[in-house]
């Protein structure tokens, strides 16, 4: 008897799928060649954070200076490092909302490779990924969690555990948009645990917490500090998107 030849079923499965489907650009919807990604057009409208930036918080320079900024300078956070992986801009919206509350999670294919990229350093030393969690109330109307998605993403990606459950939020927060740094201290302050049957998993460990969006570190703060407390051994912070300064003042 003849040998007979290998088909790759699934290979032609995902070419009749694009015959029906053209992959197509995450943010323009133009049409490319590998589903997940971003057109040629749309990654270089992408404002990517690079060197220079804050070696505490990930806040891009426009130019070489001091090595911290001046709000880590005068109140450093309780979180190591934090990175993003892009200036919270036009364009970073139409990849963030859409994936925060339209339902549109199949975006993580194009922002956890973003963010692993941007973390690099960070996952090269974390030894388990926790999500910002959201409050159980909201978790319900949204049906999930877009940090945990990313960390689930970034974790399978990188080979670091995630921990998706390793904190709960104790009360529900306001909207922390339009609050000012202060007032957005204020409103998370008190609103984190860790839940306590994951206390061993955290103890001595090197945290990476993982966000959509960092605005003005006041979230971070609050869930590095209960982490901490918890006995991990440190936390950094890793996002999609950093909000630029002028506006974390408003």
């Amino acid at each position: 008897m003849g040998h007979l030849a290998r088909i790759d079923f699934s290979g032609i499965g995902r070419a009749a799928l694009d015959l029906l489907l053209p992959p197509h650009c995450a943010a323009c919807e133009d049409r490319i060649a590998t589903d997940g990604l971003l057109c040629g057009a749309c990654f270089t409208q992408t404002s990517f954070i690079a060197e220079p930036c804050c070696a505490r918080c990930g806040l891009g320079f426009v130019a070489e200076g001091p090595e911290i900024c001046d709000s880590c300078e005068a109140a450093p956070p309780v979180f190591r490092q934090a990175r993003g992986a892009m200036t919270y801009d036009a364009q970073a919206r139409r990849l963030v909302l859409p994936f925060k509350h339209a339902d549109a999670v199949s975006m993580a294919r194009v922002l956890a490779p973003m963010m692993a990229r941007a973390g690099n350093e960070l996952l090269r030393r974390a030894e388990v990924l926790v999500p910002v969690p959201l409050h159980r109330r909201r978790l319900f109307h949204r049906r999930y969690n877009q940090a945990a998605v990313l960390a689930s993403a970034i974790g399978r990606q990188a080979g670091v555990p995630a921990l998706m459950d390793a904190l709960c939020r104790t009360r529900a927060t306001a909207a922390l948009d339009g609050k000012s740094p202060i007032e957005r201290t204020a409103e998370v302050d008190g609103a984190f645990a860790v839940r306590p049957d994951r206390l061993q998993h955290l103890l001595g460990r090197q945290v990476l917490l993982i966000d959509d969006v960092m605005t003005s570190g006041a979230t971070a703060n609050a869930c590095a500090a209960v982490l901490l407390e918890a006995g991990a051994a440190a936390v950094d912070v890793l996002a999609a998107a950093r909000v630029p300064p002028h506006r974390n003042q408003h």
